[in-house]
């Protein structure tokens, strides 16, 4: 079946500026060239992208820190960096007035101080790219460069531009239309198409990416690239300074098409998108069942060299692929994406939209989630957590599978983690077979592994027979791993670093080294809040008897110990005032900070009361992630929830049946602050 490419009628060719988008089936092409240089290698374990769509670069390095580091996030994707044409629809970042670092996410400096940050958090750093055209008119762009089509002074004159001037049309049959043509719909402007053939352009181009490079970039997104010959990527890649960087290449499959996505593979990794479509279609339409043997038995793309996706800033407008308003089956898609072994995942998390052509809220800048029209679906804690399930699953198969025929699977990553999805109506209850060791797991759906043991959320403990019973709810999932188990596991040979926060600064963090092993990279990994007067980090060791270690702010002021560096041990280690201790200094601490929730409603059999809010720990809002209230003093129903201190949220109640339906309270969103010590208290009435 074939899809439309374009947006509805009327749309110009501006909002063009990405690929266009055809899903179907193409042969598969035989390739002599080897594949590039992939992700796992480059980021050890951590597959996994959060592309922060139009996200500015001050925003991307806080939330590096905040989130993607200690998520698990290998990698962040950042929008085109590069001077654009003025306006504020998405798209202008797809219309490069030059190679110049200055657009509205931010200059040149504040685009290194993100790379060197998010390097800090354990992060790599995506850039999208566009590499095959220019702009479709003529003005001013962001860095104050005049331009006209065809002429970009200082980078390109009519001569770096094919000849063949005029739209492409709807002719994908035509390898010559989609290469050396421009792209755009006939009677609409289009876009200028450079001459990639050219060693001048190749020249360009590579320069550009090698200075992105020499900014510290690990790994690029290339925008379009059915509209490049392969060979001609493949020479510019030749001029790299860092020619294994990794790549993930756009490219569409289309039935009866004159280019197909193999022919890229070559070159690196290529996205899979039949397998964002096909997600779309068994979320919403048929049975999770179909999913027992998805991937390469579909037709797909080899996984090593393959991008897998929910979805885009593309497919998320054009209905080819979920979007955040799909609730559920959007959540669960991503569950999943990441609880399967199949392709590169990447998460992508923009901002609401009214219109397809919407352009980023609040001048791209993103000071909280879920305000200001930001959706960060990256940080939702369905999402999130599933991170670590996929990291800690990296480089095993599907064992166990289980369906029931229809809307409810379950299935296990050999003996590291075990997810279950149940997109049924109402609550599945089963006694699920896996091959996990005995121990009793977090079920990082509905809570967060506690570091150095614990949960706070529900557990299940798993048998000797790898067997654990388990009642999942509707439109809900389990997800438990290795990583997450609920208790001190002193066989892992853990670290639990706390550092006295006596001074005062604005941010901790831990620069360290296992003994024999190599330091991380400066200024280190962010240490969290553990309690009054302590920040904490929690190091796996292996086989290392210690770590090497010293204490920054993350922006040029250290304590190393007067430059001999701190020498720690194993366990629960303490640093305060320059001396070395032993012991968890938060455990006599009664002062988690959180919410406490108490709310007096009435139900009938089979109904219970959750409260879901605008922060991942409250579901972001997704009725299907909130949090269940006890209802051991009914009418009044309660939960403790640890968040962290000076956190401003908003929430409210809602009644879920057995079937899974869901009935929100009335009246506007409720507010409230947890305070710097201890928990709000919270006393509210059902509101009718």
């Amino acid at each position: 079946m074939k899809f439309a490419r374009r947006a509805a009628s009327g749309r110009t060719t501006a909002a063009l500026a990405c690929a266009v988008l055809t899903l179907g089936l193409a042969p598969t092409l035989a390739l002599s060239a080897q594949p590039a240089a992939a992700a796992p290698s480059a980021n050890g374990p951590k597959k996994v992208t959060a592309v922060l769509f139009e996200w500015n670069f001050d925003s991307i390095a806080r939330e590096c820190t905040r989130t993607l580091g200690p998520k698990g996030y290998g990698f962040v994707q950042v929008s085109p960096p590069q001077e654009r044409i003025q306006g504020s629809a998405w798209w202008t970042a797809y219309q490069p007035v030059s190679y110049k670092i200055q657009g509205p996410l931010g200059d040149r400096a504040a685009f290194k101080n993100m790379v060197d940050t998010c390097h800090g958090a354990g992060v790599k750093v995506i850039a999208d790219t566009v590499l095959n055209h220019m702009t479709s008119g003529a003005g001013t762009g962001t860095a104050g460069t005049q331009y006209s089509k065809y002429n970009y002074p200082g980078v390109y004159s009519d001569a770096d531009f094919h000849d063949c001037r005029r739209p492409i049309g709807t002719n994908y049959s035509d390898r010559y239309n989609i290469q050396e043509c421009e792209l755009g719909d006939p009677g609409q402007p289009s876009l200028s198409d450079l001459d990639t053939g050219s060693e001048y352009v190749r020249g360009r181009i590579a320069g550009y990416l090698n200075d992105l490079t020499a900014l510290g970039v690990d790994g690029f997104r290339v925008d379009a690239v059915k509209h490049v010959p392969a060979r001609d990527l493949a020479a510019i890649r030749a001029r790299l300074t860092d020619p294994d960087a990794y790549w993930i290449q756009e490219a569409i499959f289309g039935t009866g098409e004159a280019v197909s996505p193999t022919e890229y593979l070559g070159n690196g990794d290529v996205q899979e998108f039949r397998y964002t479509s096909d997600l779309k279609r068994i979320f919403t339409n048929e049975k999770l069942s179909y999913l027992k043997n998805f991937g390469e038995a579909w037709g797909y793309m080899p996984s090593g060299q393959s991008g897998s996706m929910v979805t885009n800033h593309d497919t998320e407008r054009n209905g080819n692929g979920l979007n955040y308003r799909d609730g559920a089956a959007y959540t669960l898609a991503h569950v999943f994406m990441l609880a399967h072994p199949y392709g590169t995942p990447s998460v992508h998390s923009g901002y609401e939209f009214a219109g397809r052509d919407d352009g980023a809220p609040n001048g791209h800048d993103v000071r909280a989630c879920y305000s200001n029209g930001w959706s960060c679906q990256h940080a939702w804690r369905q999402i999130a957590n599933m991170v670590a399930f996929r990291n800690a699953a990296e480089g095993t198969g599907i064992t166990g599978w289980w369906d029931n025929g229809n809307n409810a699977i379950a299935f296990g990553r050999g003996d590291k983690a075990f997810a279950v999805v149940n997109r049924e109506g109402g609550a599945i209850t089963r006694t699920f077979q896996t091959s996990l060791p005995a121990g009793t797991y977090c079920d990082v759906q509905h809570g967060d592994p506690v570091p150095g043991g614990g949960c706070t959320g529900p557990t299940y403990t798993v048998g000797s027979d790898g067997r654990f019973t388990a009642t999942v709810g509707g439109n809900d999932a389990i997800a438990l791993h290795v990583g997450a188990v609920d208790g001190d596991r002193p066989s892992d040979n853990v670290a639990t670093v706390y550092y006295s926060t006596e001074k005062n600064w604005s941010a901790y963090r831990l620069h360290y080294a296992p003994t024999g092993g190599a330091w991380t990279t400066a200024p280190g990994v962010a240490m969290e809040a553990a309690c009054t007067g302590w920040v904490r980090k929690s190091v796996t060791l292996g086989s290392a008897t210690g770590l090497k270690a010293a204490f920054n702010d993350g922006s040029g002021t250290w304590d190393n110990n007067n430059a001999a560096n701190y020498s720690l041990g194993t366990g629960d280690v303490t640093v305060k005032g320059g001396v070395v201790g032993q012991g968890n200094p938060c455990a006599g601490q009664q002062t988690r900070t959180g919410a406490s929730f108490a709310v007096t409603a009435t139900t009938v059999p089979g109904q219970n009361i959750h409260v879901v809010g605008d922060v991942p720990a409250l579901g972001a809002w997704s009725p299907a992630a909130a949090r269940k209230l006890d209802p051991a003093a009914y009418p009044v129903w309660k939960l403790d929830l640890e968040l962290p201190a000076g956190t401003t949220f908003a929430y409210k109640y809602v009644r879920k049946d057995a079937a899974g339906n869901v009935t929100w309270e009335s009246g506007a969103n409720r507010t409230a602050t947890v305070p710097a010590d201890g928990k709000v208290t919270l006393a509210d009435t059902w509101r009718d």
